[in-house]
Parts: structure tokens; C-alpha cells; sequence
């Protein structure tokens, strides 16, 4: 949610090889360690009588990151107009029926999963994700990678797994055409034996190009006590990645792919999903007395089964299905219309003690519909719900899925609060998933910039056009003056590491030094598309990223991608690379300075001359003397002269540094009188010196003066003085002075 020098964290040894990686279906008790395989595998159509080894599809590369080719056009069957008979060209279809056991946390399930196969050669074999078991134990790839990536900066997802609290997902028979296949674990990544969140189910009979095969299938899933994005907290669950859920068949041209591949990374710590869009028919059996949300259309009422209620959702042109179940929750609805979308229905699910979340969730959520839709592209589809997690849960909430999303949770939010802004944005963060994540449904494995740090860009521009602010005040902080909400983007910056970042932006989830350096694809993407936009104007911006949206909704858009449809609808493709090299493929920083401002007046200097075609000489003390004269003359010629003028004029320098990469900088100059200058800095030089001369002093230097670079690392010297300034110092000196007499008048009270 990190490239290479990270791929040491899946040696790590966790233990004896007794939980091997491989077992065959048919023999789950008996689990032996299977080869991990480079390759898929498929084979030629042909009579059963005739066998044809099957050629190996490759994985896709295990550090794989950004893609720097340009998909080509017809790439996931071209541009998705509207003209078509669906929205999405699906590849997969689920039918699942499921029962809850909230006693035991588990979830049984009967599966029928239908994929079409889109390459050119016929495909012998399928893999399917079991996300779950990133929850088994320490030997998954998830946990592997936690304890040294959560280890070097904060992370969530780092709670303690106690007795009795771990997830899995144990795959039962695969069957296709009442035939019965063997499965075992991979490892696309490299991963640990004994991570398996991986399956390769090799089929009965290939399936031909451009034909389909079924599949039906059982597993039982256990979740876990809320760790991370999915599992249950007493009587509340959270069912998500809880299903078999098959990996995607990249073609040529896609997202960089020079031949076809299979995308199926291992459940990796930072990582979240990647998925083909398709359509979801669900029927989840609870306790008669649970609430049940979850993504989609709810079906009809709830069927009564003895003391149990059987609910169905459906929902096409999606690539996911999560859902909730709780006893005791309420629900709040809202319905948003807007030009290009059917009506939407909104719904807020929230427990009692939450209630004052209600409202506001369900306020952000219309209201997003209204922003996403008008700036980027309209929302297609029926419903959104919002899941407000009980108490205990919080780990439960801020996650998305299609349609389908949890939001924060307080139980009074004030106006102009630190709260309100915090379940305002997790709200608006989380919808807006549903674009970046949902519809563009961009690859959060090797390229999360696309989707967290795009989502969190446009979140932050929707936050700007509420005119919302960050309230950061506390009474400690009052004290010490610290009064004034901040600019979102300014509080972006400051998570940033913008001094010394350590990966590329366009970097996967999980090469990364650090979860905190992870979460720089949230803010440093933020800051770095703001100072983009900053270069290339609001409403340019808002086109190059409508383009984008409707040249890729419904399809599988790559880093490249987005990069040349910004370049083709701004004009500006030299602006956009520059951004892009040193940004989102490199880790360029930016640090800029006002090195040093002096403002001396240009006196007349004593020495000889030529005058009248004779030397003369002017000693100190007569040049000096005259000088003297000058200024007591101008000054009875000017009693209400201001500071910084007189008889002569003034040579106002200023040197700039450069510390890191090159931007366009804005120097602006101020002046006595009021009166300023601005000069444009655009090369590769280190320094350079600008020198003014006018009739009066130099004041102050400024770089960046509208402050439209964010990514500079530090903006305390983007400024300087020529006078030095007391005035903050004596201000914090007489606070603390306050304070200490504060202090020592109650130590004489005890």
C-alpha cells in the first residue's frame, strides 16, 4: 500500500518446512512441497486423444513497477463509448452462494466462476488468488514483508494476532465439467514455502482461444480478528478477498506486455488488487436478526430460511464483491442524480453508537458523486454504500470495493473540527476509489501511484473546491499561536518525505524501504500532480484527465497511459516528462533557496578621474564629505523620505541556490517604496545572482512568491530579509517566558 532491495524480506526463514507450499486438492492433509513453477501453463486446443504438452505463459515479472510503453489502442478491447451492450468487456463471471457462521467467524461457500479467454492460444491451466491466507500465519508473503517493512516507519495493518484469531481460506474440489482437477500452491513472486495466497489449478481440457471454461468450486474461509481491511470484531464482519478469485491474462500490448503473461502477484504487504471486470451474483445466508450490505444491487427482500435470511446482490461490469453482516445496524439513504448517471442510490449503514457519523458520511458521499462525476466522467452505476465499522474496528474502516466502501467512525463531529475533516476526507478517499480504483481499475500491485496517489490528488482538489480546510487547533497549540486551518495540499507536503525520498513514485507496493515510505504514494503523488497542475493550469488539467477517464474506464490503464494522455490534452508533453522523469520514474527533490540578499547604495567612489581632459583626484574624505552634503540636502528636500531612499541609487543582490532538481522558479524582489520585480529561473545552473538598480533599498527576496511548488523540500528558505526580523523570536521568547511564570506561580501555590 514498496523494487529490488526489498525482495530480501521473502527469504526470511520462518520455521520448519512441515507447512509446505503444495498440496493437491484431493489430499489437503498430506501437503508436500511442489516446485514453485515460472510459468502457467496452456496447451493447443486438440482432440482428447491427441496430448499436446502445454507452452508456458510467464508471470509477470516479481518487481514488476511502472510501465513506461504507452498500451496500445485496441488494448482491453479499445475505448469502452457507451455504444456497447455493456459497459465493461467481461471476462469473468461469479456465482457464489456463502453462509456466515457468526459464531465461528466463518464463511462456507459453493463458487461457479465462468472465465473467457482472451489471448490467441489456448490456455491449459488457471490461477486463482486466496488472498485469506496472507492472515494464516507468519509464513505468508504479508506477514513476512510486515515485520521488516512496518519495522522502519508506521504503518496500519501491525496489530498482534493472538490465539484463535488468524484468517485463512482452505480451497476444497475444482471440478470442471464434473471432472476433477489438482491445484497447488505457486509463487509468482519468489515468495516464502510457506505463503498461500497463490493456486495453480491445471485443467480437465484446455480452453481454446477466445472460448470460455467453468469451474465449480468450495472453500471455507475463516476470517480473522480485523487486521487489515477485512475480518470481524464481535458480532461485526467485514467480508473481504474471501473468495477464490481467478488472476488476470495480460495480452500484448497491455500495460507494457510484450506477450501474453499472467498477472497473480502473491498477497503482499502494501499491496492491495488487481482484477478483470465481470459480473457478481451473491447470496449470503446470515442470522434473521444481521443486516447485510455489500456490493451491488440488493435483490428483492431477504428470503427467510428458518432463523437464518438468505440475501442476494448482483452487479455487472465490477471486479470485486465485499459485504458486511452485524446485528443492531441502522441505515440512512440519500439519492444523487446528475447528467450522464442513472439514479443513485446512497445508503449509510452505521451501528447506534455512531450515529453522528451518519449524516456527515452520507452528505460527502452525494457530494463526491457530484465532484467525480463532473470532473472526471459520470458515475454508472445504481447504488454506493458506506459502512460506518463499530467501536474496536477502525482497522475495518477505510477500505473500498466496488459500490461498496467503509467510512471513519466519531461519536460527535463539530463544524471546523480536526474530526470533521477526517470523515469528510476518509469519505470522500474512499468513494473516490470507486473511479481510480473501481472503474479506471488500474493495477495496485506494480503501479498503487495510479490509484492511491491519484485518488488522494483528486480528493485534495474536491477538499480545495469545498473551500475545506484542515483545523488543526488545539488549546496548546492556541497558546503558541498556532491558530489558522491549513491548505490541504499544504498538509499533504508535510507527510511527504520530500527531503530524501527513497523510491520512485511509479515503484510497486512492496519493493519499498519502508511502509512509510509507502505512504508517500498518497501524499508525494498529491504534492508532485498539484505542482503539475500548478505548471500546466486548472482547466487544462480537468481536460487532460477527463481524457484520461474516458479513454480508459472500464479498462486496465498503465503509469504510461496516463502520463501520454495528460502530455496529449495539455500541449505540453516536454512539461509532463520532466514532471514524470523526475517524480513518478525517478526520486528527484526539489530545494530551492534565497541564499543571500544585500541591498548597498551605489555611492560615489573617491580616486581620480579625467575631467576637461585633466586628471583629478578625489580623496576619501572629500568624497565622503560630499556624500554628507548630498544627504542633508535631500533630506530638507525630503522630511517625509522613507527608509531605504535618498540622493542615490541602490544595488539590491540577490543569490539563489539550487540543491536539488531543476524547476521553473519565480524570484520576486521587494522594495521600500513598495514596489517589486520578478524574474523567471528556469536552468541547470547550481546558483545564480540577480542584481537590481533602482532609486531605492532592496527589502526582501522570495522564491516560488504564489507558492505553486509544493515538492520543495523546504520552504523556510524559499525567503530572506535584508533587515534582520526579531519580531518571532521575541514572540515565542515572551510565550515561553509566560509560560515559565505560569509554572513557578503554581509550584508556590503546592
Amino acid at each position: 500500500m514498496r523494487r529490488q532491495a526489498a525482495r530480501v524480506v521473502r527469504y526470511v526463514v520462518l520455521g520448519a518446512l512441515a507447512c509446505a507450499q503444495g498440496a493437491w486438492a484431493q489430499e489437503p492433509a498430506q501437503a508436500r512441497p511442489a516446485t514453485p513453477v515460472p510459468a502457467a501453463g496452456s496447451t493447443v486446443a486438440a482432440p482428447a486423444a491427441v496430448a499436446i504438452e502445454p507452452a508456458e505463459i510467464p508471470f509477470a515479472s516479481a518487481h514488476a513497477a511502472s510501465v513506461r510503453t504507452p498500451s496500445a489502442p485496441t488494448a482491453w478491447g479499445g475505448p469502452r463509448t457507451g455504444s456497447e451492450a455493456t459497459l465493461s468487456d467481461r471476462v469473468v463471471s461469479y456465482r457464489i452462494q456463502a453462509r456466515l457462521d457468526p459464531a465461528k467467524h466463518t464463511v462456507d461457500g459453493q463458487q461457479q466462476l465462468t472465465w473467457r479467454n482472451r489471448s490467441d492460444r489456448p490456455v491449459g491451466s488457471v490461477f486463482l488468488h486466496l488472498y485469506l491466507n496472507a492472515f494464516e500465519g507468519e509464513g505468508s508473503t504479508f506477514f513476512t514483508e510486515r515485520r521488516v517493512l512496518a519495522a522502519h516507519g508506521g504503518s496500519r495493518g501491525v496489530a498482534e494476532v493472538k490465539k484463535g484469531e488468524w484468517g485463512y481460506i482452505d480451497l476444497g474440489n475444482v471440478e470442471q465439467d464434473g471432472a476433477a482437477l489438482k491445484w497447488r500452491y505457486v509463487h509468482p513472486d519468489g515468495g516464502p514455502d510457506t505463503d498461500h495466497t497463490v493456486v495453480r489449478v491445471d485443467l480437465a481440457r484446455p480452453v481454446p482461444a477466445g472460448g470460455s471454461v467453468t469451474l465449480d468450486m468450495n472453500f471455507h474461509s475463516q476470517l480473522p480478528r480485523v487486521i487489515e481491511r477485512t475480518g470481524y470484531v464481535g458480532k461485526f464482519h467485514l467480508v473481504g478477498q474471501w473468495f477464490p478469485k481467478i488472476g488476470v491474462l495480460e495480452l500484448p500490448g497491455e500495460r507494457g506486455a510484450t506477450e501474453p503473461r499472467w498477472n497473480v502477484h502473491e498477497f503482499h504487504f502494501n499491496s492491495e488488487f488487481y482484477a478483470d471486470f465481470g459480473e457478481y451474483d451473491v447470496r449470503m445466508t446470515v442470522p434473521r436478526d444481521y443486516v447485510v450490505a455489500a456490493v451491488g444491487e440488493q435483490q428483492g427482500d431477504p428470503t427467510p430460511e428458518g432463523n437464518e435470511l438468505t440475501w442476494h446482490f448482483a452487479q455487472a461490469d465490477v471486479h470485486d464483491f465485499a459485504w458486511m453482516a452485524a446485528p443492531g445496524y441502522k441505515t440512512l439513504e440519500g439519492e444523487y442524480t446528475g447528467p450522464g448517471s442513472p439514479p443513485v442510490k446512497v445508503k449509510v449503514v452505521y451501528p447506534p453508537e455512531y450515529e453522528a457519523s451518519a449524516k456527515p458520511v452520507l452528505k460527502a458521499t452525494i457530494d463526491s458523486l457530484g465532484y467525480f462525476s463532473s470532473t472526471l466522467g459520470p458515475y454508472p452505476y445504481k447504488t454506493v454504500t458506506a459502512v460506518v465499522p463499530p467501536f474496536n474496528a477502525s482497522e475495518a474502516g477505510g477500505m473500498e470495493y466496488p459500490t461498496f466502501f467503509t467510512a471513519d467512525s466519531f461519536t460527535e463531529v463539530k463544524p471546523k473540527t480536526l474530526d470533521e475533516y477526517i470523515l469528510d476526507f476518509v469519505t470522500i478517499h474512499e468513494f473516490g476509489h470507486g473511479y481510480f480504483y473501481g472503474l479506471l481499475a488500474s493495477n495496485e500491485f506494480e503501479e498503487p501511484m495510479l490509484d492511491e496517489g491519484l485518488n488522494e490528488y483528486w480528493d485534495d482538489r474536491m477538499l480545495r473546491e469545498r473551500k475545506q480546510r484542515v483545523y488543526l487547533t488545539k488549546p496548546l497549540w492556541q497558546f503558541f499561536g498556532v491558530e489558522a486551518p491549513m491548505d490541504v495540499f499544504a498538509l499533504e507536503r508535510m507527510f511527504a518525505l520530500l527531503p530524501r525520498p527513497s523510491d520512485p513514485l511509479g515503484q510497486n507496493a512492496w519493493d519499498r524501504l519502508s511502509s512509510a515510505d509507502y505512504g508517500t504514494v498518497y501524499s508525494r503523488t498529491a504534492t508532485a500532480m498539484h505542482d503539475l497542475e500548478e505548471r500546466l493550469g486548472k482547466d487544462v488539467t480537468e481536460k487532460a484527465y477527463r481524457q484520461y477517464y474516458a479513454t480508459w474506464h472500464f479498462r486496465h490503464p498503465s503509469i504510461a497511459d496516463l502520463q501520454a494522455s495528460i502530455a496529449d490534452a495539455s500541449g505540453k508533453p516536454d512539461v509532463v516528462a520532466q514532471v514524470f522523469d523526475q517524480y513518478v520514474y525517478g526520486t528527484a527533490r526539489i530545494d530551492d533557496r534565497v541564499k543571500e540578499i544585500v541591498s548597498e547604495e551605489v555611492l560615489p567612489l573617491a580616486g581620480t578621474t579625467i575631467k576637461n581632459g585633466h586628471r583629478v583626484e578625489l580623496s576619501s574624505e572629500q568624497n565622503d564629505e560630499a556624500v554628507s552634503k548630498q544627504r542633508e540636502a535631500w533630506k530638507d528636500a525630503h522630511p517625509d523620505a522613507a527608509d531605504g531612499t535618498g540622493p542615490f541609487p541602490w544595488k539590491t543582490t540577490v543569490t539563489v541556490w539550487r540543491d536539488g532538481a531543476r524547476v521553473p522558479q519565480t524570484l520576486k524582489v521587494s522594495f521600500a517604496d513598495g514596489s517589486v520585480e520578478a524574474v523567471h529561473w528556469d536552468d541547470d545552473r547550481r546558483w545564480a545572482r540577480f542584481v537590481f538598480t533602482k532609486p531605492v533599498k532592496g527589502t526582501s527576496a522570495e522564491l516560488d512568491p504564489d507558492r505553486k511548488i509544493y515538492l520543495d523540500a523546504n520552504k523556510l528558505d524559499d525567503s530572506r530579509t535584508v533587515d534582520a526580523n526579531h519580531a518571532a523570536s521575541h514572540r515565542w521568547g515572551a510565550d515561553f517566558a509566560a509560560l515559565l511564570q505560569g509554572l513557578y506561580a503554581f509550584l508556590v501555590t503546592l
